[in-house]
Parts: C-alpha cells; sequence; structure tokens
C-alpha cells in the first residue's frame, strides 16, 4: 500500500513551502504524498537509537546527522530551489559535504540515508524513494525492517544500486562510506515488540 497523493496536479518546491505544517508531504517527481500521521512507537524508537549512535559516531567530524522532519530537495539539474519538484523527508540523513547544508535542510544527495520500514510507508520507502534515491547519488541506503529484524542495504555502484546485502538486526554492522560509524543492533532492538 503506497501512500495517498495530495491531489493530482504537479508541484514544486514553491508549491510545497506554501503549504500548512500541518500536514507533512513529500514530492517526488511533482506528485505530492501525504505522510499521514505521526510514525508509531517501534519506528521512533529504531530511529532514535540508530540516531544517537550515528551523532556519537560522528561528533567533532565534519559529516552531519540530521533526523525528519527535515527536508532534502534532490534536482535533477541545476534547477533553482523554486523549480524542485522531488522533496524527501529520509528519516536519517548523513550529509559530509557542508555545501549542501543550508537554512532549509539540504540541497542534493546526503552520503547515506536510513529509512525505518513501517505498514504505512514500507511500499513507498522501498519503491519509490528508493528509486529516487538512486537517482540522485545517495551512496549507502538502509533499509530498515524493525518486524522482520533485518537491514537492506544498497550501495551505489556507477550510478546504480545492484542487488541489496541482507543482514539480521544482530550483532554489530559499520556503514560501508562510514566505518567509523558502528551500529550496535543490540542496542537498537532492545525491547522492542513482536509487531509495529
Amino acid at each position: 500500500m503506497g501512500l495517498p497523493q495530495r491531489d493530482i496536479e504537479y508541484h514544486t518546491y514553491a508549491d510545497y513551502c506554501s503549504w500548512p505544517d500541518d500536514m507533512r508531504h513529500e514530492l517526488i517527481d511533482g506528485v505530492a504524498y501525504a505522510m499521514g500521521q505521526a510514525p508509531l512507537r517501534v519506528h521512533q524508537k529504531v530511529l532514535m537509537e540508530i540516531g544517537r549512535q550515528v551523532a556519537n559516531a560522528l561528533e567533532g567530524r565534519p559529516c552531519e546527522t540530521y533526523i525528519a522532519p527535515f527536508d532534502v530537495r534532490l534536482p535533477k539539474s541545476d534547477e533553482a530551489d523554486d523549480l524542485v519538484d522531488t522533496v524527501v523527508q529520509p528519516d536519517l540523513s548523513v550529509i559530509c559535504d557542508p555545501n549542501k547544508l543550508d537554512r532549509r535542510g539540504c540541497r542534493g544527495a546526503p552520503d547515506w540515508v536510513v529509512e525505518v520500514l513501517s505498514r504505512s510507508t514500507a511500499s513507498h520507502d522501498q519503491m519509490q524513494k528508493r528509486r529516487v534515491y538512486e537517482r540522485a547519488g545517495v551512496k549507502e541506503l538502509w533499509l530498515v525492517h524493525p518486524v522482520d529484524r533485518i537491514v537492506l542495504i544498497y550501495r551505489l555502484d556507477a550510478g546504480r544500486y545492484g542487488a541489496p546485502d541482507v543482514f539480521e538486526l544482530k550483532d554489530s554492522l559499520p556503514v560501508g562510506i562510514l566505518p567509523e560509524i558502528v551500529i550496535d543492533w543490540a542496542k537498537v532492538t532492545r525491547g522492542l515488540p513482536e509487531e509495529d
């Protein structure tokens, strides 16, 4: 099940910035998707612990960590911000190029993105957003499945994601492009319920 579309109109970042703050949206190729209600507790628990580990590992280093809601504008070329038609809110982003950061968020591909999947967003994250991240040049994408206790890892190679590496959420796992970050899955999954 995908996320509902806001309407059938084509939208840009200029439109996106004019919408009320009480409803989150993402834009993918001009289509606005309604993000819906706040994520369930299991999603937030997993995201918070991954975010804590990442922020601790990167303390004092040039890369910066952000968690949603955080706008990542993904232009297709050099179009002005108002004309960008793809704006996503990754659950967790790591950006190592400070030139991509501005007061509105990030313009351009983060180096590493983590999406924590839930029933309401899983197909959107695995299909539309994965395709967008690949096209934009996100070097490494992790799709974390808290219920299935696995993570799918996509790595960019010659501009494409190949088949993902699949790992269980146990032991520890370094980030391929940022090996100083090692995720301790025991801490991430401690106390999680069996279903989200």
